[in-house]
């Protein structure tokens, strides 16, 4: 089941597709179950719920505006580190525990939103990775539990500013500008994918040509693992996002270093999951 955020003539709707197509509502409708933000965060039955849609009108993705599937998340944990052949271009050792950093929401934008390349640096970079929507809250959350806790996956560009991340030891500056961090377009449920995403193909295009190519199941510490390890630390709640990490083959790391300028396109693909693609923009013109 993919689900959709979306908003259209000024009302937040959602929409679904169980392989039929998409059909769904708006909060102005009759019938309306709410937002997939507030589904996510009631608890819902996100599979009866897209199911319950099937009868309502068809909803055309390319006539409404996609949101975020969360467009404000009680917490963005992004992982870095995390595939083998990232590690290795990067000259880095395996790590022993993930490296966790925080996104906040105002980095956030949705599919078809341009991405934001800041007057203040030339060196935006893309980074593919899948994403993992909470919905069930926990802590100390045992590793053979923790896929019941997802809610459901989604794509994610963790495009970042290079000259900024690296300028201190903590990566907060260089990926935390706004409009930088695309999200979507959509939410898959877990029974749409194999437990825990393992096993998918992720590939980074930019304006076509594949940047980056590798399988999740290529993840040092997979879906559980992670939320296993980082719910000892903190309570996970309905809605929070974390962010798996990034395969190799990202710009920074190629001879000559290759940065996203104004007019380049770049989509992340995970099969099973969809495609998000996000033109990029120089922050004057996008705003």
């Amino acid at each position: 089941m993919r689900i959709v955020h979306f908003e259209t003539g000024g009302a937040v709707g959602i929409a679904a597709d169980a392989g039929s197509g998409w059909h769904g509502l708006t909060r102005r409708d009759g019938g309306f179950p709410g937002t997939l933000p507030e589904l996510i965060a009631q608890g819902a039955d996100l599979v009866r719920i897209g199911a319950s849609l099937a009868q309502s009108p068809a909803i055309d993705l390319d006539a409404v505006r996609l949101l975020p599937p969360v467009p404000a998340p009680p917490k963005i944990l992004c992982v870095g580190l995390n595939y083998d052949d990232h590690l290795e271009e990067s000259g880095l050792n395996r790590p022993v525990y993930p490296e966790i950093f925080a996104r906040f929401a105002t980095s956030l934008i949705a599919h078809r939103a341009p991405i934001r390349r800041p007057p203040e640096s030339t060196a935006l970079d893309y980074e593919a990775e899948l994403a993992i929507v909470i919905g069930k809250p926990g802590r100390r959350i045992p590793r053979d539990q923790a896929l019941a806790h997802v809610a459901g996956y989604s794509l994610f560009n963790d495009a970042t500013i290079r000259d900024f991340q690296l300028r201190t030891p903590q990566w907060t500056m260089g990926k935390n500008f706004d409009g930088s961090g695309a999200f979507g377009p959509w939410l898959v449920t877990p029974d749409a994918v194999p437990p825990g995403a393992h096993g998918l193909r992720i590939e980074g295009r930019l304006n076509g040509q594949v940047m980056q190519q590798s399988s999740t199941d290529k993840l040092i510490f997979g879906v559980a693992a992670l939320i296993e390890m980082i719910s000892v630390a903190m309570s996970l709640e309905r809605g929070d996002v974390i962010i798996t990490g990034t395969p190799g083959g990202v710009g920074a790391a190629r001879k000559p270093p290759v940065y996203m300028r104004a007019g380049d396109v770049f989509e992340v693909e995970i099969e099973g999951i969809g495609v998000l693609s996000n033109v990029v923009r120089d922050e004057a013109d996008a705003t």
